[in-house]
């Protein structure tokens, strides 16, 4: 497949069948964020993956809405990040989730983008600390984001290339 295939192919999904994903599937996807581009070649980025149940479960009540998946996924990567290390700490975590999510739907997988900086849990406590609190992150660390992952209980359909929205290309000017 390629890769302009594969990117109108890449949709979140939120429903999983509870199919195990594949050590081998799994070890590809961590391997392509590892791969991402950094600014300066920094990597500032550290991977947290999660596989128990419990934890998944008790992630999935990390922010107000939009993280219940984790709970029906068979397993979490939580991208956290030494800020010290590079000023676009943020740009370089998003470029290793996007290669996560990626690969995930290049192999079958399904995957959801569930960003954790600047959101709240339901009692108002920063996702960032109840993660921290839960992950055992330490304080130097700052949370970007997690990807789920999990069997598709279903996949959305693709995106066609006549849904581009071309009125966003400005050559030259604005």
């Amino acid at each position: 497949m390629e890769l302009l295939e594969i990117i109108q192919n890449r949709r979140s999904v939120r429903k999983y069948t509870g199919e195990s994903v594949s050590e081998e599937n799994l070890e590809k996807i961590l391997q392509a964020g590892l791969l991402s581009a950094s600014s300066r070649g920094r990597r500032p980025w550290e991977l947290i993956v999660i596989r128990d149940k419990d934890t998944l479960k008790k992630m999935a009540q990390c922010r107000v809405g939009s993280a219940q998946m984790l709970a029906g996924a068979d397993v979490a990567v939580a991208v956290v990040a030494d800020a010290s290390v590079s000023d676009v700490w943020i740009e370089d975590c998003s470029i290793v989730m996007s290669n996560m999510h990626l690969m995930a739907d290049s192999l079958g997988v399904g995957s959801c983008w569930i960003q954790g900086r600047l959101r709240e849990a339901p009692d108002g406590t920063a996702t960032e600390k109840y993660l921290r609190s839960l992950l055992k992150f330490p304080e130097s660390l700052a949370l970007e984001a997690m990807l789920s992952l999990g069997m598709p209980e279903s996949h959305p359909a693709r995106r066609e290339l006549s849904e581009i929205a071309w009125d966003k290309i400005h050559r030259e000017v604005f």
